[in-house]
């Protein structure tokens, strides 16, 4: 989970001036958590205290409600009622990593995966994003090969993930959607060597960089099972101490 977090800080700085390279400082002195650090620490907080999503995502959207939500989202989030709204968006996709951390197979991860988008994303593709993310998450940690991941992925939600990031990374643009989002940020860790480079590669990419970084984020931490000290420690010293606390039980109880 932790790994999620650190892609967003660490891309968070990218999202308004993207860079279409690898070689690049990760942590800046505005380098920040935002939405996506928020609302996967409210997924984490869901499963730890067996919440509702819906519940856990509004009490922390609101606690931090600056962090750089969608439109549509913090409108959710202001409402009376919580009606989801048919969104494709990624946002679905980048608060899902806990589910991939913590439940122990196939069918659970991607039911729980579909209950964490649908109280916002219910639109099919914002819930194969989350599904897509946290099954790659559950199968990385849970020791199938790159082939594996690749194959289980595309054969189950079409996704192509054949192509390389050097064809991509001329075109790509800005993008919010599940389905231009979440393919690139798993090849992005297929193609990587370590949790790092993994992290790298997809913000290298341009675009929505925090959260491609909080997808592949997560996936190259449940893959490579080692996030760097220097990396953690970055990443800790700017979030609230409740985040901390939420991350630290989190990993304690799932063995991150």
């Amino acid at each position: 989970m932790i790994g999620a977090v650190a892609g967003d800080i660490i891309g968070s700085v990218f999202e308004q001036n993207p860079i279409k390279t690898t070689i690049f400082p990760l942590f800046r002195s505005h380098s920040r958590f935002t939405d996506d650090t928020v609302l996967t620490v409210a997924v984490a907080y869901s499963i730890l205290n067996n919440t509702d999503y819906g519940f856990s995502l509004k009490l922390f959207g609101q606690k931090y409600p600056f962090a750089g939500y969608g439109l549509s989202f913090f409108h959710w989030l202001q409402s009376a009622q919580s009606k989801p709204y048919k969104s494709w968006g990624n946002g679905a996709a980048m608060r899902v990593s806990p589910v991939g951390f913590a439940f122990d197979s196939k069918d659970e991860v991607l039911t729980e995966a579909e209950k964490s988008a649908a109280v916002t994303h219910n639109h099919p593709e914002g819930i194969k994003g989350a599904q897509a993310t946290a099954l790659a998450i559950y199968l990385a940690r849970t020791g199938y090969t790159k082939r594996d991941i690749q194959t289980e992925i595309s054969d189950r939600f079409k996704y192509d993930l054949k192509r390389k990031l050097d064809d991509i990374r001329p075109l790509y643009r800005f993008d919010i959607s599940c389905q231009g989002t979440v393919p690139e940020a798993i090849i992005a860790f297929l193609e990587s060597e370590d949790y790092e480079d993994a992290i790298r590669k997809g913000i290298s990419l341009g675009g929505d960089s925090d959260t491609i970084g909080c997808i592949t984020g997560g996936i190259a931490q449940a893959f490579y099972k080692k996030v760097s000290a220097n990396i953690i420690a970055n990443v800790r010293k700017r979030l609230p101490e409740e985040f901390v606390i939420i991350i630290d039980e989190f990993s304690r109880k799932f063995n991150l």
